[in-house]
């Protein structure tokens, strides 16, 4: 176990922060093993064979995430691939930004990566960098682009409950029920660690809580300089969030929308394809395609391609109106997992 000090400036200075960048290396961690609790099966089922299928050698992004493993340095992961964000809610693009312009002096780490990669990165920074940003916004849209509205829906979720959690009671309220491995006593985080001891000062720096939807059951931590202190943690209820209820279309949304164009929005609980979304609802594929077209073009679905499909999914906006209507409530029993059979 080891501590964080947290002096007054720290506490003040303490902020949230959601990373896209992050959630694509905990994602590659899940799809090489860190998921023993099978959390995520539901999407790495769905995300597994796209990846196979697509014409992309992801090798440069996958060696730098170490296989867990029961080693010392199983949980460590490069600082320079993942840095804390800057902003509250930074694009992928202003991240891999970051990740382009790291300076060589960064380019180390404890983590069990082959020799061979961290060499050719070092080699040739600027080239390897280039080459490694550009991986990482393939395996983006491969694997997380069409489900980001859903994550990125329960991570904000998230926040606001810690926020309101700040306010009712202070710093010792918001830790309070983090996550088991971390407690709060007398202006000091204790995190449990296993190989981690001592107590870290702030110094004045603040922390960053960074909620990770990929990240359980673990807690990460950064407390190396350059980097921002951070915490990276698993959200609350985060076993829920590939859990969808079959429900039949809500006639508020059909009001609104017309029922061919509500009974897609509503199906699109995960990412799907023209012709699975025709098989679905009876739609001709050439209807489906015209009305996902129209629901495109109202900020409502977006559209991914994934190897030789075009995958379409709801966004931020989609995902209001639905909810806004009551189709994500009603009807049905039980639940099911994001494409998968009733549970």
């Amino acid at each position: 176990m080891f501590e964080i000090e947290f002096g007054t400036e720290d506490v003040a200075r303490t902020r949230f922060a959601l990373s896209p960048l992050w959630e694509v290396v905990a994602s590659v961690r899940v799809l090489k093993g860190a998921d023993e609790q099978g959390l995520h099966r539901a999407w790495a089922e769905q995300v597994r064979p796209r990846l196979a299928a697509a014409d992309v050698d992801l090798s440069p992004l996958f060696d730098l995430v170490p296989v867990p493993t029961r080693s010392p340095w199983a949980g460590h992961v490069p600082g320079f691939l993942c840095p804390p964000p800057t902003t509250p809610l930074p694009s992928l693009a202003v991240e891999l930004a970051t990740v382009r312009a790291t300076p060589p002096a960064l380019l180390w780490t404890k983590a069990d990566v082959p020799p061979a990669r961290m060499a050719a990165l070092r080699a040739d920074p600027a080239a390897a960098l280039g080459r490694l940003a550009d991986v990482i916004e393939a395996y983006w849209e491969l694997a997380l682009a069409p489900y980001w509205s859903r994550i990125l829906t329960f991570l904000e979720g998230d926040i606001r409950y810690r926020a309101g959690r700040l306010v009712e009671g202070g710093a010792q309220h918001l830790f309070a029920d983090l996550d088991p491995q971390v407690t709060w006593a007398g202006g000091t985080l204790q995190l449990e660690h296993r190989t981690a001891r001592g107590t870290r000062p702030l110094d004045g720096r603040g922390l960053l809580l960074v909620p990770s939807a990929f990240v359980w059951p673990r807690v990460f931590s950064i407390l190396n300089e350059p980097w921002q202190p951070s915490l990276r943690y698993p959200p609350r209820g985060v076993g829920t969030l590939w859990e969808s209820r079959p429900v039949p279309v809500s006639e508020a949304l059909a009001g609104v929308l017309g029922r061919s164009r509500a009974t897609l929005l509503a199906e699109l609980t995960a990412p799907a394809s023209t012709t699975a979304l025709a098989r679905r609802t009876g739609l001709t594929p050439g209807g489906v395609s015209q009305h996902l077209t129209l629901l495109r073009t109202a900020g409502l679905v977006s559209a991914h391609r994934a190897g030789r499909q075009v995958l379409y999914a709801r966004t931020r906006a989609g995902e209001t109106l639905v909810a806004a209507a009551g189709a994500d409530r009603g009807g049905g029993r039980g639940g099911r997992l994001l494409g998968g059979s009733a549970v």
